[in-house]
């Protein structure tokens, strides 16, 4: 098994506290933020930045649904980490300034990936769809933030 990494990542003319505050929103802000291979999305406990449990189905291609159960720490400034306690998967948010009223939001993904020829493709092509889907929420956070 080899680790899986997937990252994307957006600048906008926003302080990072505005992009930290609409991402760390899982009640209001995150559902508006989630394209259609997102389902059964609800806040199980919490709802702003750590201590939040969220749950959510993701469909990743036609035959791979992934039910998730993240749980969200905020190891650092600027900093949301959501752990699955369904899989190995691991989404980290980072929010960092890149000038004057221009903020970077990346997310980056990492889980352990199947063993074999399953694992190469998984490790070839899971990365670049998963990337489409996170482009479309960081499009989301573009529009939100205007």
């Amino acid at each position: 098994m080899a680790q899986v990494h997937a990252r994307t990542e957006r600048t906008y003319s926003a302080t990072p506290e505005q992009a930290y505050e609409a991402i760390a929103d899982y009640t209001t802000v995150r559902p508006t933020l989630l394209p259609a291979q997102y389902s059964e999305y609800e806040v199980r406990a919490g709802g702003i930045g750590a201590g939040t449990q969220v749950h959510w189905k993701l469909r990743a291609t036609e035959k791979r649904i992934r039910d998730c159960l993240f749980t969200v720490s905020a190891p650092a400034a600027g900093t949301l980490v959501e752990k699955d306690a369904n899989s190995s998967m691991v989404i980290t948010w980072t929010v960092s300034s890149a000038g004057a009223g221009q903020t970077t939001v990346a997310i980056e993904t990492t889980w352990q990936g199947a063993g074999g020829i399953g694992g190469f493709f998984e490790r070839t092509f899971a990365p670049k769809g998963l990337n489409r889907i996170h482009d479309e929420v960081l499009g989301r956070l573009a529009d939100h933030l205007k």
